[in-house]
């Protein structure tokens, strides 16, 4: 009877909803599970999950089970780490996602520069827009650009990811600058169409006072880089973050507009599951990357406006 293998089945069950999700990630037959979290039960004398047909419900005991698992199997792996070599070298797999242009952009070179310092750590990346199940589907952790709404996850900040307004120098030229917000309603704009809004453009005034504008919106895509490429291109005012942007504005393709006012400011945060320990190699990763993103971001103190 292996106990911590009963632990480490039964926190898969629960954090992927679903014995066969469960099985799927653990490497085991279906009927393997169902039989080895029936004999858990039946040696712990409380039933753990009421099973329905749609999805599995924790019971009072089974959610006091799962806390006290995750607490003492993190435990043993932080005391086993702590102890496994002379020299501390960081290894396993780190499983992250990571939002795509900014993972790329921003995010890459800074997980290959941990690649060489910690030559034993294996990387499993996800670059995805979506939304993602930490817990569900395994992830150690997750880079969330987002305002965060309440959640059972603990969130590190890393970066502020600022907006700006801008468009190509021979669009202006053409159709003129605007100076104050309302004048983008009569202008030619491009957006980004994952927004719950694409077309209602958001802002603080010079005066500090909050308002938005809703923008002709003449071309909407999912691709940060084809919008910005057809801002080059003289198609229209483009709102995007910074981080995409300051290439752009530091070679002069791109020039900003409406300099005195505010766009939205988000943040960049690193968001990993509730459990009392991360183990040494995801701890040390949040460090690095915060250290690296400390400060003023680099893609903002290129922009020369």
């Amino acid at each position: 009877m292996d106990r911590f293998a009963d632990m480490q089945l039964y926190i898969s069950v629960v954090e992927t909803g679903s014995i066969s999700a469960a099985a799927e990630r653990l490497n085991l037959a279906k009927s393997a599970v169902s039989r080895r979290l029936a004999e858990l039960e039946a040696r712990l004398g409380v039933s753990l999950i009421h099973r329905t047909t749609r999805r599995l419900n924790l019971t009072d005991s089974g959610h006091a089970y799962y806390d006290r698992c995750v607490v003492i199997l993190a435990d043993l792996e932080e005391a086993e780490s702590a102890v496994s070599q002379a020299d501390r070298a960081l290894k396993g797999r780190l499983k992250v996602a990571l939002p795509h242009s900014f993972g790329l952009l921003h995010l890459a070179p800074l997980i290959q520069e941990f690649m060489t310092q910690h030559p034993e750590v294996r990387f499993d990346l996800d670059f995805n827009d979506r939304q993602i199940d930490l817990m569900q589907e395994g992830f150690d952790l997750a880079i969330r650009i987002a305002t965060l709404a309440d959640s059972s996850l603990i969130a590190r900040r890393l970066a502020p990811i600022r907006h700006a307004v801008c468009a190509s120098p021979d669009y202006l030229a053409r159709n003129g600058t605007p100076e104050i917000a309302a004048d983008l309603t009569r202008h030619v704009c491009l957006a980004y169409n994952n927004l719950s809004d694409p077309g209602l453009w958001s802002y603080r005034g010079p005066d500090g006072l909050p308002g938005s504008v809703r923008v002709p919106v003449r071309l909407a895509a999912s691709s940060g880089e084809f919008l910005i490429r057809a801002a080059i291109a003289g198609e229209g005012l483009i709102m995007h973050p910074t981080f995409y942007l300051h290439e752009a504005l530091r070679t002069g393709q791109l020039v900003r507009v409406l300099t005195d006012h505010s766009w939205p400011e988000l943040s960049a945060y690193a968001v990993y599951p509730p459990t009392r320990h991360l183990s040494p190699r995801v701890r040390t990763f949040i460090d690095f990357v915060a250290d690296r993103l400390a400060g003023e971001p680099h893609w903002d103190r290129t922009d020369p406006a």
